[in-house]
């Protein structure tokens, strides 16, 4: 399972709750993209529209620009596919407790591209700050056991 991006800043900048594995639906060239490791997910997330997920803000740039269609738009929203009792809990979750849905992570499972969404809250200003103080503790720890 080799992770293609990562997305740090999410991670960061928000708590996550619980993750759900969900495949994107894309055309032939774009996946050809992907597992060349061009997607860029920073910015990406999703939304439940007509009890769908679509996933927006993926970058993936052409593989072959030449070979592309003039029309292609490589930020479109793409279709996430996820099994039906997932969808009606991230929709109940998301109504309820006011969370969001952040991408994690890509990468390929079985060679289809697949993506890590987080159920997540947006940090406050505070909480950074803490996180950051409790990593710094951490390096030192591990510094003096060496």
């Amino acid at each position: 399972m080799p992770i293609l991006s990562v997305n740090k800043r999410a991670i960061f900048d928000y708590e996550i709750f619980e993750k759900f594995e969900a495949g994107i639906e894309l055309k032939g060239f774009e996946a050809k993209a992907i597992t060349t490791g061009r997607a860029n997910i920073s910015g990406a997330y999703a939304v439940i529209r007509d009890n769908e997920v679509w996933l927006l803000n993926l970058d993936i740039p052409p593989y072959q620009p030449k070979n592309t269609p003039e029309s292609y738009d490589s930020k479109r929203t793409r279709r996430l596919l996820l099994k039906r009792n997932e969808i009606k809990n991230l929709i109940g979750n998301t109504k309820e407790k006011g969370l969001t849905l952040v991408v994690t992570k890509l990468y390929t499972k079985n060679n289809k591209a697949k993506v890590e969404l987080g159920l997540a809250r947006s940090r406050k200003k505070h909480d950074k700050r803490e996180l950051i103080r409790k990593r710094e503790v951490e390096r030192e720890i591990q510094k003096f056991k060496k």
